[in-house]
């Protein structure tokens, strides 16, 4: 579960609970209390006692590393440590000392927003022109989440692809994570940038050649989820997204002004992860939570939060229902040291929504329990009902899969389990509604574990399960897998290790896997290996272990577009799996308005193309990947 947190174990990368001009008084603020005096910085003690352990260890503990900090404002570290959801591991600094490892960390510059105004669109292009059906309007293109464009809809021809290269860049300053994807509607796209002080921007791409913003919103907090597209019962085209205090907001599609911002968290603990979906005269919002960061603390008394999904009403944003994935927790057992473990904890839904209108359900998956005993909704696949959020059905994969960042595989910390199978194997990639051949619908999910499920809709009753290893923490199947008529597209970062009761093949390697819909059989692999130059290390350090595929691959046409870890993106025949390109965007780039930018680590969700241009994000400093802050276009060459 840790790398769904996309900062959540990089909290302090990411989060913040002030407005923008407290953010601005805070940087100033911290920058005038943590001046560097003579001799050795006063923060590289408070660094050694407190944060070390963590951030030099990225590759164990998932969080950034030095390197990824260092790009980081101090007003960034401060808020997240004072305000923020570092709260926990800050307890017992001084306000001194959080301003001096601050400033200890950071090497970068308050950003400069004057590349917006310049690259405003002019009069005639300034508002969206949101009159075509949208192409990309959740996480998975469409409601079903199949993550699929026809050339048409990507305005490319078949050949193209094949024979591609940069058409602009547009680089955003202040960030090390481009995690969010766009929405796409006509030329218009609308992406979030959570750590570009928390902003949606709308671009117009009519002109191939020169991008411009249309507007620009800014929230106050982190966003975390891509953009969602719906058209209101009355007519109003919006956008919505979701942030790291659990609030989703929606805003006007055509003006970038926000119609209401409404707190949809079950717990205190609770974030928004997944994309928010419009279904009629509801929103639909999975909760998940990051409780499982605060186990760490031995002063925190864990664990008490559980995932779900919340309806909010389309016109007000009021919560309509509630679908839990389990009952509330109860004191367990004494921890040891007169404070109580508590239980059942955990199963976030971290992933988005697929929705199925003729059974009026929607499927996810969940994540694994975060304190025993497990219970039988987590690492599970489950079916709500639309109308008022109850369980129509639930599926356990993975039993008694219980962790926290408290615990390690021996166990030891005052929040661990005393049994558990310490696999980390939740549900990160968002389920499919699918339609094999000869007409049978299935719900298509992909596990942490490596495996492919593939359910009956109407029951939850498994119809085939397809083992590409046995995954782990870092994927597995991570974030994504996309579906046509025939196969399901699985991207495998890390096939695992044998384990007692299943022995992972030699020849399953981190790469792209056709899995048949009829069976489950796999038709045919495209396997990855390391290219690790000493240029390419400079922004994928860990290229040599971290190079496979993570982000969720789109499959435009008779071509899959999948990136990679270590900055490569992919092209491939969708019938044989044969590279037909590759693109490197771990490099430096000249970008159309002037902010300096580079490429690294591709994940989450990156690929989307429209009107004759592929456009990848690239970079993701978390967890000893590359920090990159780029949106790159890719066109046909001419």
């Amino acid at each position: 579960m840790l790398r769904k947190f996309a900062s959540a174990a990089a909290l302090i990368a990411l989060a913040s609970c002030t407005t923008p001009a407290e953010q601005t008084a805070m940087q100033e603020g911290a920058a005038q209390v943590a001046a560097k005096p003579a001799g050795p910085h006063p923060g590289e003690d408070v660094y050694k006692q407190h944060c070390a352990a963590c951030h030099d260890n990225a590759e164990a503990t998932k969080a950034p590393t030095r390197a990824t900090l260092a790009r980081m404002t101090s007003g960034m570290i401060t808020n997240a440590l004072m305000t923020g959801k570092m709260i926990p591991q800050a307890t017992g600094l001084s306000s001194q000392q959080v301003s001096y490892v601050s400033d200890y960390l950071s090497e970068a510059t308050v950003a400069d927003d004057s590349w917006i105004e310049a690259m405003r669109c002019p009069t005639n292009r300034r508002t969206p022109k949101l009159d075509a059906q949208p192409t990309v309007q959740a996480f998975g293109f469409d409601i079903r989440n199949r993550r699929n464009l026809s050339y048409a809809q990507a305005g490319i021809k078949p050949t193209d692809l094949a024979n591609m290269e940069v058409a602009w860049v547009v680089g955003f300053p202040g960030v090390v994570t481009m995690r969010s994807q766009a929405a796409v509607v006509g030329n218009s796209i609308f992406l979030p940038v959570g750590e570009n002080k928390n902003r949606v921007f709308a671009f117009d791409i009519s002109d191939k050649a020169k991008p411009c913003i249309q507007w620009v919103w800014e929230g106050e907090r982190t966003i975390r989820t891509s953009a969602g597209y719906g058209v209101r019962k009355d007519g109003k085209k919006v956008i919505m997204v979701g942030d790291m205090g659990a609030y989703i907001h929606m805003i006007d599609a055509t003006n970038g002004k926000e119609l209401w911002g409404s707190h949809m968290g079950l717990f205190p603990g609770s974030i928004s992860t997944a994309t928010p979906v419009l279904v009629g005269d509801k929103v639909i919002a999975p909760s998940s939570q990051y409780e499982i960061m605060m186990a760490a603390q031995p002063n925190y008394e864990c664990c008490k939060t559980h995932g779900g999904v919340v309806a909010l009403d389309a016109m007000t944003g009021k919560r309509v229902w509630e679908g839990h994935t389990m009952e509330n927790a109860k004191p367990i057992r004494d921890r040891g040291d007169g404070k109580m473990l508590w239980g059942p904890a955990g199963a976030p839904v971290w992933n988005s929504p697929s929705i199925d209108l003729k059974r009026n359900r929607l499927y996810v998956g969940t994540g694994e329990a975060n304190s025993e005993t497990a219970h039988k909704n987590t690492d599970a696949l489950m079916a709500f009902d639309l109308a008022d959020g109850s369980i129509k059905w639930a599926f356990q994969a993975t039993e008694n899969d219980v962790f926290n960042v408290g615990c390690g595989p021996n166990g030891g910390g005052l929040n661990c389990s005393k049994t558990t199978v310490f696999r980390d194997v939740d549900f990160g990639a968002s389920t499919i509604l699918a339609t094999a051949p000869g007409g049978k619908e299935m719900v298509v999910a992909g596990q942490k574990s490596g495996t492919v499920w593939a359910m009956d809709p109407d029951n939850g009753s498994v119809i085939w399960k397809t083992h590409i290893g046995t995954g782990g923490p870092n994927g597995g199947i991570h974030w994504g897998i996309a579906v046509d008529d025939t196969h399901v597209y699985a991207p495998i970062s890390y096939p695992g290790r044998s384990i007692p009761d299943q022995v992972v093949p030699a020849d399953l390697k981190p790469g792209l896997y056709a899995v048949n819909l009829k069976d489950g059989s796999i038709d045919w692999k495209f396997e990855v290996k390391p290219d690790c130059t000493d240029a390419r290390k400079k922004f994928v350090p860990r290229c040599n272990s971290l190079f496979g595929l993570s982000g969720a691959p789109t499959v435009i046409g008779d071509h899959i577009i999948t990136g990679g870890l270590d900055g490569r993106v992919y092209v491939v025949e969708r019938k044989t799996g044969k590279l037909v390109a590759q693109w490197d965007t771990a490099q430096d780039f000249q970008t159309v308005n002037g902010v300096t930018a580079n490429g690294a680590s591709v994940d989450n969700a990156s690929i989307i193309a429209v009107n004759g241009l592929v456009l990848v994000n690239s970079g993701y400093g978390l967890f000893a990947q590359g920090a990159g802050n780029v949106m790159i276009a890719y066109k046909p060459k001419s």
